[in-house]
């Protein structure tokens, strides 16, 4: 399917900035934890999916871009392209038994809204990281990077935030309106239904963009929360939390 860019402006939305004691960089240890779980299947993807042969064939000296699609403020986003660093050289030594004059370079680009705090982001990265770093501001629901020039996109603990929340929802006239709830519950249908409608529509936006920035070959890694089957947000043990949480500020609007 073709690529068009979204007619709406998305929401900027980004995590807490610096390294304070309330900052995301000090608050994301979940996120860590889902980084960590699946750094063995983006070894087995990259090892299984990626033509690395092909890649490299086509000058002494490869250069490898990889992109992070909603990056927030580190240091995950460090994490997450180490390991991705780490299984592309040892696809490459397995692929030249060890011996190659082929050089491996990475240019790593670091992607959030333009509000996101990139230079608590800068700070974080070792200072002797061998490879070439760039910020591109902008949401991951429009193109950011010209056409067949990432060879790995990833993404991770991002995509569930939508790029608006949905018109119905908020209108005390529609059959959707979420009336004392600050999130998808999963059990009002309505309500349910046009969430679904509008995570489609990011959905289809994201792949879109990323189908015309991968290059024919490349490899996109998605990791995201969901539910099984069934089962209502609420629930869980986050959507109790949501509860909990939403109950207050509505006792706070009240007062």
């Amino acid at each position: 399917m073709a690529y068009e860019e979204p007619k709406t402006v998305p929401q900027q939305i980004t995590m807490k900035g610096g390294d304070g004691p309330l900052s995301y960089a000090k608050n994301s240890s979940l996120q860590k934890g889902v980084v960590d779980a699946t750094k063995g299947m983006i070894i087995h993807a990259i090892a299984n999916n990626l033509d690395m042969v092909k890649f490299c064939s086509q000058s002494s000296s490869q250069t490898f871009r990889i992109a992070d699609f909603g990056c927030s403020i580190g240091p995950n986003t460090i994490f997450s392209m180490q390991n991705i660093i780490q299984a592309l050289e040892q696809k490459h030594r397995e692929n030249n038994h060890g011996n190659s004059s082929t050089i491996l370079e990475f240019q790593l680009f670091f992607n959030d809204h333009s509000t996101n705090d990139f230079n608590t982001l800068f700070k974080s990265i070792p200072p002797s990281w061998p490879y070439f770093v760039a910020g591109v501001p902008g949401s991951f629901y429009r193109r950011l990077f010209p056409k067949s020039s990432i060879h790995i996109g990833h993404s991770s603990n991002a995509l569930q935030w939508l790029s608006k929340v949905p018109q119905e929802v908020v209108d005390c006239k529609s059959p959707a309106y979420n009336d004392g709830s600050i999130y998808c519950r999963g059990i009002e249908k309505e309500v349910t239904k046009a969430y679904i409608a509008q995570f489609e529509k990011d959905m289809e936006s994201f792949l879109n963009g990323r189908g015309e920035e991968l290059v024919n070959g490349g490899l996109m890694v998605i990791l995201m929360g969901g539910v099984p089957n069934g089962i209502p947000l609420s629930h869980t043990a986050i959507g109790k939390f949501y509860d909990l949480f939403g109950s207050c500020l509505l006792d706070l609007t009240n007062q």
